[in-house]
């Protein structure tokens, strides 16, 4: 009896299923899909996903966005043709992947107009305003990027955090305006990390659906930092309220950690595509706009910290959490870019940040909304923003 019953229990999940796959192969074959499939044109859409330079050689991998396979017919490089190997096969299914390899004199520094053309006659087209040597993995250039995310990341946020013995100084009055500050330099990052994830969704094929990671990446920030927060209520009420300052400490500094990744992805891949001086000044932009962040992370802690065991260590463990992820983004941008993984990371970052920042929201608050909209938290929520505002404007691109 039992055993009939689980087996009614897998015929009726599963009934469904089997009709909605035999109607979809109905369509195709005998619906207006299958009805106009010879006679409307197929639709080819190769997205390149990346250009590699090395002596005398251009190497492209590119990508099938569309639903039909595609054929590359020819390749023209500065609008003349030229001969070229393509692995696995000149014709690319749905959602594979491919190389093309070019045997070309390119120069350093020039532009390079790269066209494909399908055997239907659609083109597509990558441009590189400056040539230059694809890094490849050396110890050189992981030292270098390396050392970059050091110097754009860690030391800044170390830097930030000395502010911690001028703000316990200030009286205890000044606490909300600093958490209010503290707020605004947070929401400034989070909506900083989304409108760079916008922009790099515009670079990724529309088969990975950007929108979808984004989306992913961000509610999975929010919901887990929302399941921590839950998970520690608990422990806050027995240890009291430094264990929750703490929290906070620790996730600003996560938050802030992740929106950082992004921004060493933006260095490095500026170095490895030959903007040299685009990374230099975004190393420098980013130096100055870093040391604020240090400011965020000690603020909820000025109350509290002589209750805190070891407190210089938590101290340099939330400047290491939140400046060390520059360095990754560094290496990933500079030897294997992606801006798929640079979207999921960005997005990643900027719902913790979000988080965190309503966490604090609703400690001030405690329960009542309308008493935080005092002027001296409305004053520190719009300094904060200003001040990411002003050392915004040292970063370029």
């Amino acid at each position: 009896m039992e055993q009939q019953n689980k087996l009614k229990l897998w015929l009726s999940a599963l009934s469904p299923v089997f009709l909605l796959v035999l109607l979809l192969l109905i369509f195709l074959k005998f619906g207006p899909l299958g009805v106009f499939t010879s006679t409307v044109a197929p639709i080819e859409k190769a997205f390149i996903q990346r250009v590699i330079f090395s002596p005398e050689h251009i190497t492209l991998e590119i990508f099938n966005d569309g639903p039909e396979p595609i054929t590359i017919a020819q390749v023209l490089v500065n609008e003349a043709y030229w001969q070229f190997e393509m692995t696995p096969s000149n014709t690319l299914e749905p959602l594979q992947r491919g190389r093309i390899n070019i045997n070309y004199p390119w120069l350093e520094g020039a532009a390079e107009v790269i066209t494909l053309i399908s055997r239907n006659g659609v083109t597509f087209e990558k441009e590189v305003e400056a040539a230059a040597i694809t890094p490849t993995f050396n110890w050189f250039y992981f030292k270098t990027f390396i050392l970059l995310g050091i110097y754009v990341g860690v030391i800044p946020v170390l830097i930030g955090l000395l502010w911690f013995p001028f703000l316990k100084m200030l009286r205890l009055r000044w606490y909300s305006f600093l958490l209010s500050l503290t707020i605004g330099l947070l929401i400034f990052l989070g909506f900083d990390a989304l409108e760079e994830s916008f922009e790099l969704i515009g670079s990724l094929p529309q088969a990975f659906n950007g929108i979808g990671i984004l989306l992913i990446g961000f509610l999975l920030a929010v919901l887990t930092l929302s399941a921590v927060s839950y998970k520690t209520q608990h422990h806050a009420k027995e240890k009291g309220e430094h264990y929750q300052a703490l929290m906070w400490g620790y996730l600003i500094a996560l938050g802030i950690g992740l929106h950082n990744l992004g921004e060493g992805l933006a260095i490095g891949s500026a170095y490895a595509v030959g903007e040299i001086a685009l990374g230099s000044l975004l190393v420098i932009g980013f130096m100055v706009h870093n040391v604020t962040e240090g400011v965020a992370i000690v603020v909820p802690l000025t109350k509290t910290f002589k209750r805190i065991n070891n407190f210089l260590l938590h101290l340099m463990m939330m400047g290491i959490l939140a400046g060390a992820p520059t360095i990754i983004g560094a290496l990933i941008g500079g030897f294997s870019y992606s801006a798929t993984f640079g979207v999921f990371f960005l997005a990643i970052g900027a719902g913790a940040i979000f988080d965190v920042a309503f966490d604090i929201l609703n400690q001030m608050s405690k329960g009542n909304w309308l008493s935080i909209f005092t002027v001296t938290n409305v004053i520190g929520f719009l300094a904060g923003l200003l001040i990411m505002y002003a050392t915004g404007f040292l970063v370029v691109g």
